[in-house]
């Protein structure tokens, strides 16, 4: 994006079923695109399998709340909250990226989890958005390193307090 063009104006919009398939892709394409520098081929692969078995991963999304952001017809990042209290998965369109869609996300699941009754918000945020979620108030909590088929993922659980003027426990 050069320096004259506008960031993308998105706006979100509830899960449909009819979403599973354009969001798999988006998944796939911010994993692919967007962590080379911090996963290999191999690492993302294995991450990426987990939107392999569409119906499944729809079951998934439609477990938690799932909000889509929408710009120009076409999804361009989703955020999926699960019991009120942690951020299951947070991906933006690569082209979307580094745009606000990933702010408009964030802001709009800890808006709606505060709303809610809920305290704090926690991710297991990739190396990739570590640095996303810390410049947003997340507090890193433990590292971690997960198994997905053949490959070790690292990645960094982060909670952020909800509560005006309450520090992170």
């Amino acid at each position: 994006m050069s320096d004259d063009e506008a960031p993308v104006q998105a706006s979100l919009r509830p899960l449909l079923p009819s979403d599973t398939a354009a969001l798999a892709m988006l998944f796939r394409a911010s994993i692919f695109e967007l962590t080379e520098e911090d996963y290999d081929a191999d690492q993302q692969e294995a991450w990426a399998a987990a939107a392999d078995d569409e119906a499944a991963f729809g079951a998934r999304l439609a477990a938690g709340l799932t909000l889509v952001a929408v710009a120009d017809g076409e999804p361009v990042g989703f955020v999926s909250v699960t019991d009120n209290k942690t951020i299951d998965m947070l991906y933006v369109h690569p082209l979307a990226a580094e745009q606000g869609v990933g702010t408009l996300l964030c802001n709009a699941a800890e808006t709606l989890v505060k709303g809610r009754g809920g305290k704090s918000l926690v991710a297991d945020a990739s190396d990739t958005a570590l640095g996303f979620f810390q410049a947003r108030g997340y507090e890193a909590q433990q590292r971690n390193t997960v198994q997905r088929d053949n490959a070790w993922l690292a990645n960094t659980t982060v909670k952020k307090s909800l509560v005006d003027g309450e520090p992170t426990p």
